[in-house]
Protein backbone atom coordinates (compact mmCIF):
# COMPACT_ATOMS: atom_id res chain seq x y z
CA UNK A 1 0.00 0.00 0.00
CA UNK A 2 1.59 3.53 -1.06
CA UNK A 3 0.01 6.58 -0.13
CA UNK A 4 0.77 10.68 0.31
CA UNK A 5 0.17 11.86 3.29
CA UNK A 6 -0.41 15.61 3.55
CA UNK A 7 -2.26 18.47 5.37
CA UNK A 8 -2.74 21.36 6.95
CA UNK A 9 -3.39 23.17 3.46
CA UNK A 10 -5.33 26.23 4.89
CA UNK A 11 -6.59 26.78 1.50
CA UNK A 12 -7.78 30.70 1.67
CA UNK A 13 -5.07 32.06 4.06
CA UNK A 14 -3.92 35.49 3.95
CA UNK A 15 -0.49 36.24 4.32
CA UNK A 16 0.46 40.17 5.15
CA UNK A 17 -2.59 41.55 3.69
CA UNK A 18 -2.46 38.89 0.23
CA UNK A 19 -3.95 36.10 -0.62
CA UNK A 20 -2.02 32.96 -1.14
CA UNK A 21 -4.64 30.60 -3.28
CA UNK A 22 -2.71 31.15 -6.50
CA UNK A 23 0.39 29.87 -4.58
CA UNK A 24 -1.64 27.14 -2.89
CA UNK A 25 -3.03 26.15 -6.46
CA UNK A 26 0.82 25.96 -8.08
CA UNK A 27 2.24 23.73 -4.57
CA UNK A 28 -1.31 21.57 -5.04
CA UNK A 29 -1.02 20.98 -9.04
CA UNK A 30 2.85 19.46 -7.51
CA UNK A 31 0.83 17.07 -5.20
CA UNK A 32 -1.96 15.73 -8.00
CA UNK A 33 1.51 15.19 -10.04
CA UNK A 34 3.52 13.29 -7.53
CA UNK A 35 0.40 11.11 -6.85
CA UNK A 36 0.10 10.08 -10.18
CA UNK A 37 3.98 9.61 -11.18
CA UNK A 38 4.48 7.60 -7.58
CA UNK A 39 0.85 5.45 -8.26
CA UNK A 40 -0.09 5.77 -5.25
CA UNK A 41 -3.15 4.20 -3.67
CA UNK A 42 -4.22 7.06 -1.91
CA UNK A 43 -4.19 10.73 -0.80
CA UNK A 44 -4.27 11.61 2.87
CA UNK A 45 -5.06 14.59 3.80
CA UNK A 46 -5.29 14.73 7.95
CA UNK A 47 -7.30 17.81 8.42
CA UNK A 48 -7.18 22.01 8.15
CA UNK A 49 -8.01 22.26 4.58
CA UNK A 50 -9.36 25.33 4.79
CA UNK A 51 -7.74 28.18 7.00
CA UNK A 52 -11.07 29.51 8.67
CA UNK A 53 -14.96 27.34 8.98
CA UNK A 54 -16.63 30.07 5.98
CA UNK A 55 -13.51 29.72 3.55
CA UNK A 56 -13.78 32.35 0.27
CA UNK A 57 -14.74 30.91 -2.86
CA UNK A 58 -11.83 30.68 -4.68
CA UNK A 59 -10.37 28.55 -1.85
CA UNK A 60 -13.28 26.08 -2.30
CA UNK A 61 -13.23 26.02 -6.27
CA UNK A 62 -9.54 25.01 -5.50
CA UNK A 63 -10.13 22.09 -3.26
CA UNK A 64 -13.00 21.30 -5.63
CA UNK A 65 -10.36 21.45 -8.81
CA UNK A 66 -7.77 19.58 -6.95
CA UNK A 67 -9.87 16.49 -5.67
CA UNK A 68 -11.92 16.13 -8.88
CA UNK A 69 -8.39 15.81 -10.57
CA UNK A 70 -7.11 12.73 -7.80
CA UNK A 71 -10.49 10.96 -7.68
CA UNK A 72 -12.47 11.43 -11.06
CA UNK A 73 -9.80 11.81 -13.53
CA UNK A 74 -7.07 9.68 -12.06
CA UNK A 75 -9.54 7.57 -10.21
CA UNK A 76 -6.83 7.68 -6.91
CA UNK A 77 -8.75 7.85 -3.46
CA UNK A 78 -8.89 10.53 -1.21
CA UNK A 79 -9.68 10.41 2.80
CA UNK A 80 -10.00 13.85 4.04
CA UNK A 81 -10.70 15.03 7.61
CA UNK A 82 -11.33 17.94 9.52
CA UNK A 83 -9.20 20.18 11.32
CA UNK A 84 -9.45 22.81 14.27
CA UNK A 85 -9.86 25.23 11.14
CA UNK A 86 -12.19 23.67 9.33
CA UNK A 87 -16.06 23.14 9.72
CA UNK A 88 -16.67 19.55 10.21
CA UNK A 89 -20.36 20.24 8.67
CA UNK A 90 -19.62 21.86 5.83
CA UNK A 91 -16.23 20.04 4.99
CA UNK A 92 -18.73 16.60 5.41
CA UNK A 93 -21.73 17.87 3.05
CA UNK A 94 -22.32 14.96 0.58
CA UNK A 95 -20.18 12.44 2.33
CA UNK A 96 -21.87 9.30 1.96
CA UNK A 97 -22.59 10.26 -1.64
CA UNK A 98 -19.26 10.78 -2.25
CA UNK A 99 -17.75 7.91 -0.52
CA UNK A 100 -19.08 5.56 -3.25
CA UNK A 101 -17.02 7.72 -6.22
CA UNK A 102 -13.72 7.39 -3.81
CA UNK A 103 -13.63 10.73 -1.94
CA UNK A 104 -14.29 9.72 1.68
CA UNK A 105 -14.44 12.51 3.83
CA UNK A 106 -14.65 12.33 8.14
CA UNK A 107 -16.29 15.71 9.07
CA UNK A 108 -17.64 15.52 12.80
CA UNK A 109 -17.76 12.23 13.51
CA UNK A 110 -14.61 9.43 13.16
CA UNK A 111 -15.10 6.50 10.37
CA UNK A 112 -13.19 3.89 8.86
CA UNK A 113 -12.40 3.51 5.43
CA UNK A 114 -10.83 -0.03 4.24
CA UNK A 115 -8.55 0.22 1.17
CA UNK A 116 -6.88 -2.89 0.51
CA UNK A 117 -3.90 -3.59 -2.00
CA UNK A 118 -2.31 -7.07 -2.79
CA UNK A 119 -1.68 -7.85 0.62
CA UNK A 120 -4.84 -7.68 1.54
CA UNK A 121 -6.84 -4.75 3.53
CA UNK A 122 -5.89 -1.80 5.20
CA UNK A 123 -8.13 0.28 7.67
CA UNK A 124 -7.77 4.29 7.99
CA UNK A 125 -9.33 5.21 11.09
CA UNK A 126 -10.46 8.67 9.94
CA UNK A 127 -10.23 11.10 13.47
CA UNK A 128 -11.25 14.44 12.93
CA UNK A 129 -10.76 17.35 15.33
CA UNK A 130 -13.54 16.90 17.66
CA UNK A 131 -13.52 19.21 21.43
CA UNK A 132 -14.31 16.41 24.22
CA UNK A 133 -17.54 17.72 25.31
CA UNK A 134 -18.81 16.30 21.36
CA UNK A 135 -16.98 12.89 21.80
CA UNK A 136 -18.42 12.48 25.64
CA UNK A 137 -21.77 13.11 24.14
CA UNK A 138 -21.56 11.05 20.90
CA UNK A 139 -20.23 8.16 23.24
CA UNK A 140 -21.91 8.70 25.89
CA UNK A 141 -19.20 8.42 28.37
CA UNK A 142 -19.16 11.62 30.76
CA UNK A 143 -15.44 11.05 31.50
CA UNK A 144 -13.79 12.29 28.20
CA UNK A 145 -12.70 15.57 29.73
CA UNK A 146 -9.90 16.07 27.50
CA UNK A 147 -8.25 15.98 23.82
CA UNK A 148 -6.31 12.83 24.80
CA UNK A 149 -9.46 11.10 26.37
CA UNK A 150 -11.23 12.03 23.61
CA UNK A 151 -9.38 10.04 20.78
CA UNK A 152 -8.26 7.33 22.94
CA UNK A 153 -11.96 6.39 23.41
CA UNK A 154 -12.72 7.56 19.38
CA UNK A 155 -10.35 5.26 18.51
CA UNK A 156 -11.29 2.94 20.61
CA UNK A 157 -15.12 2.23 19.44
CA UNK A 158 -13.83 2.52 15.70
CA UNK A 159 -11.37 -0.63 16.46
CA UNK A 160 -14.22 -2.50 18.13
CA UNK A 161 -16.28 -2.64 15.09
CA UNK A 162 -12.85 -3.64 13.07
CA UNK A 163 -11.99 -7.60 12.02
CA UNK A 164 -9.53 -8.65 14.11
CA UNK A 165 -6.52 -10.90 13.03
CA UNK A 166 -3.38 -9.02 12.36
CA UNK A 167 -4.82 -6.85 9.66
CA UNK A 168 -2.78 -3.21 8.85
CA UNK A 169 -4.21 0.12 10.51
CA UNK A 170 -3.30 3.27 9.64
CA UNK A 171 -4.72 6.27 12.22
CA UNK A 172 -5.37 9.89 10.57
CA UNK A 173 -5.73 12.77 12.94
CA UNK A 174 -5.52 16.21 13.88
CA UNK A 175 -4.16 16.84 17.12
CA UNK A 176 -1.25 18.29 19.32
CA UNK A 177 1.14 15.43 20.17
CA UNK A 178 2.69 16.36 22.94
CA UNK A 179 6.99 16.87 22.04
CA UNK A 180 6.42 18.22 18.63
CA UNK A 181 7.66 21.52 17.53
CA UNK A 182 5.11 24.36 17.19
CA UNK A 183 4.86 27.19 14.82
CA UNK A 184 3.65 30.49 15.20
CA UNK A 185 1.38 30.08 12.19
CA UNK A 186 -0.72 27.70 13.97
CA UNK A 187 -3.93 28.53 15.73
CA UNK A 188 -4.27 26.48 19.24
CA UNK A 189 -6.57 23.67 19.39
CA UNK A 190 -7.47 24.98 23.18
CA UNK A 191 -6.33 27.04 26.07
CA UNK A 192 -3.33 25.56 28.13
CA UNK A 193 -2.10 21.36 28.06
CA UNK A 194 -5.67 20.05 27.82
CA UNK A 195 -4.92 19.88 24.06
CA UNK A 196 -1.75 17.96 24.57
CA UNK A 197 -1.96 13.96 23.47
CA UNK A 198 0.44 11.14 24.26
CA UNK A 199 2.18 9.65 21.20
CA UNK A 200 0.95 6.14 23.08
CA UNK A 201 -2.37 6.85 22.18
CA UNK A 202 -0.73 5.73 18.21
CA UNK A 203 0.39 2.37 19.35
CA UNK A 204 -0.80 -0.61 17.66
CA UNK A 205 -0.78 1.69 14.11
CA UNK A 206 1.62 0.66 11.19
CA UNK A 207 1.65 4.63 10.46
CA UNK A 208 0.03 8.24 12.48
CA UNK A 209 -0.77 10.61 9.50
CA UNK A 210 -1.05 13.73 11.49
CA UNK A 211 -2.16 16.85 11.16
CA UNK A 212 -1.96 20.43 12.62
CA UNK A 213 1.72 21.02 13.35
CA UNK A 214 3.47 22.69 10.30
CA UNK A 215 6.73 21.90 10.39
CA UNK A 216 7.34 17.98 8.68
CA UNK A 217 8.36 16.21 11.64
CA UNK A 218 7.95 12.49 13.58
CA UNK A 219 7.22 12.60 16.97
CA UNK A 220 7.52 9.21 19.52
CA UNK A 221 8.78 7.14 16.73
CA UNK A 222 9.42 7.50 13.13
CA UNK A 223 5.39 6.13 11.86
CA UNK A 224 4.04 8.86 14.09
CA UNK A 225 4.31 11.69 11.80
CA UNK A 226 2.99 15.36 10.82
CA UNK A 227 3.54 15.84 7.28
CA UNK A 228 3.39 19.74 7.71
CA UNK A 229 2.06 22.55 6.09
CA UNK A 230 1.35 23.06 2.36
CA UNK A 231 3.39 26.52 1.86
CA UNK A 232 5.19 28.74 5.05
CA UNK A 233 2.46 30.38 6.95
CA UNK A 234 4.81 32.52 9.03
CA UNK A 235 8.06 33.99 9.27
CA UNK A 236 9.25 31.44 11.98
CA UNK A 237 8.77 28.89 8.99
CA UNK A 238 11.35 30.59 6.41
CA UNK A 239 13.76 27.68 7.07
CA UNK A 240 11.50 24.79 6.85
CA UNK A 241 11.64 22.52 4.13
CA UNK A 242 8.00 21.37 2.85
CA UNK A 243 6.86 18.39 1.96
CA UNK A 244 4.86 15.92 1.44
CA UNK A 245 4.95 12.32 3.34
CA UNK A 246 5.22 9.27 0.45
CA UNK A 247 4.51 6.09 2.50
CA UNK A 248 4.76 2.41 1.35
CA UNK A 249 3.25 -0.03 3.81
CA UNK A 250 4.16 -3.35 2.99
CA UNK A 251 2.64 -6.76 3.95
CA UNK A 252 3.54 -7.01 7.51
CA UNK A 253 2.94 -3.01 8.29
CA UNK A 254 6.34 -1.96 8.18
CA UNK A 255 6.26 1.76 6.83
CA UNK A 256 8.88 3.21 3.95
CA UNK A 257 9.05 6.88 4.21
CA UNK A 258 9.97 9.55 1.90
CA UNK A 259 9.72 13.33 1.81
CA UNK A 260 8.94 14.99 -1.35
CA UNK A 261 9.59 18.46 -1.65
CA UNK A 262 7.21 21.16 -2.55
CA UNK A 263 8.53 23.73 -4.51
CA UNK A 264 6.50 27.33 -3.69
CA UNK A 265 6.48 30.03 -6.58
CA UNK A 266 7.25 32.45 -3.82
CA UNK A 267 9.18 31.30 -1.14
CA UNK A 268 9.16 32.93 2.15
CA UNK A 269 12.30 34.53 3.35
CA UNK A 270 14.30 36.52 6.87
CA UNK A 271 17.12 38.74 5.21
CA UNK A 272 19.24 40.69 7.03
CA UNK A 273 21.27 44.00 6.24
CA UNK A 274 21.23 47.70 6.12
CA UNK A 275 18.84 49.32 4.37
CA UNK A 276 21.39 50.57 2.05
CA UNK A 277 23.19 47.09 1.44
CA UNK A 278 19.16 45.36 0.85
CA UNK A 279 18.58 48.11 -1.47
CA UNK A 280 21.86 47.47 -3.95
CA UNK A 281 21.31 43.69 -3.81
CA UNK A 282 17.39 43.95 -4.31
CA UNK A 283 17.53 44.38 -7.90
CA UNK A 284 19.62 41.09 -8.25
CA UNK A 285 18.11 39.23 -6.22
CA UNK A 286 16.57 36.10 -8.03
CA UNK A 287 13.86 35.93 -5.45
CA UNK A 288 12.88 39.48 -5.03
CA UNK A 289 9.44 38.42 -5.77
CA UNK A 290 9.16 36.11 -2.50
CA UNK A 291 7.90 37.06 0.61
CA UNK A 292 10.73 38.82 3.02
CA UNK A 293 10.62 40.04 5.81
Amino acid sequence: MRFLHTSDWHLGRIFQGVSLVDEQAHVLDQLVRMAVESQVDAVVVAGDVYDRATPPAEAVELLDDTLTRLVAEHGIPVLVIAGNHDSGERLGFGSRLLGARGLHVAGTAPRTVELGDEHGPVDFLALPFADPAESAARLGDPGIADQEAALRADAAALVAGLPQGGRRRVAVAHAFVAGGTVSESERPLVLGTAALVGASCFDGFAYAALGHLHRPQAVGRAVVRYSGSLLKYSFDEASHRKTVSLVELDARGDCRIEELALVPRRDVRVVEGTLAELQQGAAADPGRHDYVL
